[in-house]
């Protein structure tokens, strides 16, 4: 039996039909180039399931060797790891799902780094979990969690414009919602300012606050771009679907790597066959993919969140840090990949 849903012209299909073997999905797929791995984490402490998730990258300005990653184990809690892969910290928080972080937020009267998790302790009722990271520790508090709307918690990102700091939470069944967030009160508070809708279930999204953008992956059916101003337009626009060429079911993780005032690109999972696509964020064009094979680290297989900062993090990644969860981690708990974004540019053949 096929089931379909639909909003407005969306329409996404889920099937009962047998899955189809990842080496016939690689094969029909379009080509990927190859980079490896130039480190990775500590596998998380939740061994024998699907735990790992979703990374979150803060760069320290000062001393980009010493940066740091937020990483959900959305069984147990949250990871702060150094770009040694090494745990520096870890709090539990229970089944916290995506992650995402600003630095320079005004946090109980200070300025500092808020961590928001997508909180699905409830299933019935989203929240979102709200950290602050100390960068010369590498430790998160609490802080407090807010109202995310009914539903169950899924993806989350941050974006930032004149009017203020949002957080934006996609529910399992497509819904979108834009929370208004203030964390500069002794306990932070947020509110729901306006909602969207895809059609089926979605998962992976990222802002670009340069052109206000936001990018939502909805798993079986595609890409999609959304106004993330909260008085803009609530239609989205597909980008590209998940044809099984490009983006092979399921679409997952999305990041952003900007460029210049409005070009660079955005990239998204395709779980379905292990590899990662770009399309440029000017004209939504498709530019390429590429996977993460076995090197002196393994590479990273059916991957839900990722992440992707440019900029100098030090000698290993001079030109900016892509980090992919592995769902497959050899004999070990799953972890989280760390590339540098040098070596897809010089793979792919992108100008510098």
């Amino acid at each position: 039996m096929i089931s379909c849903f639909t909003f407005i012209t969306l329409a996404g299909c889920a099937s009962a039909e047998p899955e189809i073997p990842v080496a016939v999905r690689i094969a029909n797929a379009t080509p990927a180039a190859s980079v490896t791995a130039r480190g990775e984490t500590v596998p998380v402490g939740t061994s024998n399931a699907d735990a790992a998730d979703d990374p979150a990258i803060w760069r320290n300005a000062a001393d980009p060797a010493q940066s740091l990653i937020v990483g959900t184990d959305k069984k147990a809690g949250l990871y702060v790891y150094g770009l040694d892969g090494k745990t520096r910290d870890f709090l539990d928080a229970g089944r916290v799902n995506n992650v995402d972080l600003k630095d320079g937020v005004t946090i109980n009267g200070s300025a500092g780094i808020l961590v928001v998790a997508s909180d699905r302790n409830d299933l019935a009722q989203a929240k979102l979990a709200l950290f602050r990271l100390d960068p010369a520790t590498a430790k998160l508090t609490a802080l407090g969690k807010v109202d995310g709307g009914a539903g169950e918690a899924y993806g989350v990102c941050m974006g930032r414009d004149d009017a203020g700091l949002y957080a934006f939470i996609v529910l399992k069944d497509g819904t979108i919602n834009q929370i208004a967030l203030d964390a500069s009160g002794a306990a932070p508070t947020g509110r729901i300012v306006r909602s969207m809708k895809l059609g089926t279930q979605s998962e992976g999204c990222a802002v670009d606050d340069r052109t206000h953008r936001l990018y939502v992956a909805e798993e079986d059916v595609g890409l999609w771009r959304f106004d993330a101003r909260a008085i803009g337009a609530t239609t989205p626009i597909r980008i590209a679907a998940a044809d099984g060429k490009n983006i092979v079911a399921d679409a997952e993780g999305v990041a952003i790597a900007p460029m210049g005032e409005k070009d660079g690109y955005v990239v998204l999972s395709s779980q379905g066959d292990n590899a990662y696509v770009l399309y440029r964020l000017s004209d939504d064009s498709y530019v390429g993919r590429f996977r993460v094979v076995d090197g002196a680290i393994g590479g990273s297989e059916e991957t839900d969140g990722i992440e992707l900062m440019l900029g100098d993090f030090g000698p290993n990644y001079p030109g900016g840090l892509f980090i992919a969860q592995d769902g497959h981690n050899a004999a070990a708990a799953q972890n989280f990949k760390l590339v540098a974004w040098d070596d897809v540019v010089r793979a792919l053949g992108l100008p510098r």
